[in-house]
């Protein structure tokens, strides 16, 4: 579909909410004129109150005349001056794709790249552009691949796309406003309804009657009827839009392989899902890491350690790039699939341009240490910045463990309290069961009604994985406290427990992990023996 046609079809949808809110409005001025030619009293007006409150959404959606701007969000605003490399790149894309150069470039801490216009007249005459470029994304794109994605986005400049986007834009957030104010409307009528019935109620029961069940299913159903005849339109405004945009995408990736060739257009797409995969586990596993414990890795490293984890990781993403999802495409999703996307572009000719700018993204920018930490500013809450900084990951991941393991209130610790009237120590727990008082103290740990019910062995064997949990816990959070307990951090795996005075159990090939787990379900067995929990623990934590 070209451009004017896509136009077309963009202005029909936003005229045909239009036309819903009058067809609407003449709907209820024609009952209001019926009320009053037949009826009369206070029935009519009631109906004629509430045809008013049901036009006012409708109106006030109508009359949202101004065409939303799209907001730019946290990051960093890079002049040509500051970034030449990166931008001479972008323009030498922009010429490629015969299309004109982005006025702004804003460097974000995503793991994307997207054009926006914001036009005037609806569409009709261009308007200032942006390119939001996500760190994280030149940290693990290639300078070929960065230049696809560039050319792709491109695509949507010379294909008219983001100045049509302002009319279906348009028409999404009206349709969005008048449904949320016609449910707004119904939630306050139930909630007024609510508060009413549980008024009488309170009433009823101060005399000494029963007190009625709360109904309020019949409340704002007027409203709610609106918001389902808007939403069945919202529905098909976003198919059609959408679907639209689908075909948008398929033809910037045709454009993206003209420029930068068919091998750089089909690994970018196959690296970008991995990437986003990759940069969420990092988010998650690493960089907020100390957060509970409000200290944050050194000055630039939140966003810095990302490539780290991308090189320590490397042999698993090999396995991701290879694995491409084959999810079935959404009717509201804008983007097809990606491994559609990868075969399209695959089953294009070789065009030879295989081995053109294989260096790191990130090295176009002319000092990517200083603008990690420029992002850290421009990203993080003022909050999150006040936080404390480690000298190194080490650092933040002990940190950041000891502060959980403080913090740490297990099944177990509630139990022991509650069986000995005791603080919940680890020095209590290895006396209940020296004195045989484990499987009493395991009937009071919260178990399924299944384990509940059990007797004897098939008892044992349900309680057994919780108890060894939380007793797990209890002795690491016992090294903790004595500052005995230490990480091992690792881009590559979990981290990794080390204990000390353990250089005879850590020369075993399972490692101290192992040997914990072997003391543990020793003191746990059906014949429980505590000696080799106590043979880990120094003296003080054994008599504490």
């Amino acid at each position: 579909m070209g451009a004017t046609l896509r136009a077309l079809r963009a202005l029909v949808l936003l005229l045909g909410f239009y036309l819903l809110s009058l067809v609407l409005l003449a709907a209820l001025f024609g009952l209001d004129v019926a009320v009053f030619t037949w009826g009369h009293g206070p029935v009519a007006v009631k109906l004629a109150i509430v045809s008013v409150l049901l036009a006012v959404p409708v109106v006030r959606g109508m009359f949202m005349l101004r065409t939303p701007r799209g907001e730019e969000g946290p990051g960093i605003p890079v002049a040509e001056a500051e970034e030449p490399r990166l931008w001479a790149l972008v323009r030498d894309v922009a010429a490629a794709a015969g299309t004109r150069v982005p006025d702004r470039i804003l460097l974000t801490g995503d793991v994307n790249a997207s054009v926006s216009e914001e036009p005037r007249l609806l569409g009709l005459r261009p308007g200032p552009r942006r390119l939001h470029l996500g760190v994280p994304l030149l940290t693990g794109l290639t300078e070929a691949q960065l230049r696809a994605v560039l050319a792709h986005e491109y695509g949507h400049f010379t294909g008219g796309d983001t100045r049509l986007s302002a009319l279906v834009v348009r028409g999404r957030v009206q349709l969005a406003r008048v449904i949320g104010q016609f449910h707004a409307k119904a939630d306050g009528k139930v909630a007024a309804e609510r508060a009413r019935q549980e008024e009488a109620a309170a009433k009823r029961i101060a005399r000494g009657k029963k007190a009625k069940q709360v109904d309020t299913s019949g409340s704002g159903a007027t409203y709610r009827t609106m918001a389902r005849i808007y939403t069945a339109y919202a529905k098909l405004y976003m198919r059609a839009s959408l679907s639209t945009a689908r075909g948008q995408e398929f033809a910037a990736d045709l454009a993206a392989a003209r420029i930068a060739g068919r091998d750089a257009t089909a690994s970018a797409l196959r690296e970008i899902p991995v990437l986003s995969a990759s940069h969420g586990f990092y988010l998650d596993s690493y960089a907020t890491l100390g957060l509970n414990a409000r200290l944050l890795p050194p000055r630039g490293e939140f966003f810095g350690g990302f490539g780290r984890l991308l090189t320590a990781r490397e042999p698993e993403l090999v396995k991701l790039r290879s694995e491409l999802p084959e999810e079935a495409a959404s009717p509201y999703d804008s983007h097809p699939p990606i491994a559609e996307r990868v075969r399209r572009i695959e089953a294009l000719p070789v065009d030879g341009r295989t081995d053109e700018a294989k260096g790191a993204a990130l090295a176009l920018l002319t000092d990517p240490e200083r603008t990690l930490a420029m992002l850290e500013d421009a990203v993080l809450t003022d909050e999150v910045l006040a936080f404390g900084r480690t000298a190194g990951w080490a650092e933040l991941l002990d940190a950041s463990m000891a502060t959980g393991l403080s913090a740490a209130h297990t099944p177990l610790h509630r139990a022991l309290a509650d069986h000995t009237g005791q603080p919940p120590t680890l020095a209590t727990l290895l006396q209940v069961i020296d004195e045989g008082g484990l499987w009493g103290l395991a009937e009071r740990v919260p178990l399924s009604q299944e384990a509940a019910a059990a007797k004897g062995r098939v008892f044992r064997e349900f309680a057994r994985p919780v108890l060894a949990r939380s007793l797990r816990t209890m002795v690491l959070a016992e090294f903790s406290a004595r500052s005995l307990l230490h990480w091992e951090f690792s881009w590559s795996r979990p981290a990794a427990v080390r204990l000390p005075g353990w250089s005879a159990l850590t020369a075993q090939d399972d490692g101290p992990e192992a040997a914990l787990d072997a003391a543990v379900d020793a003191a746990l067995a059906d014949h429980p023996d505590t000696a080799p929990l106590r043979a880990l623990l120094p003296p003080a934590a054994q008599h504490a």
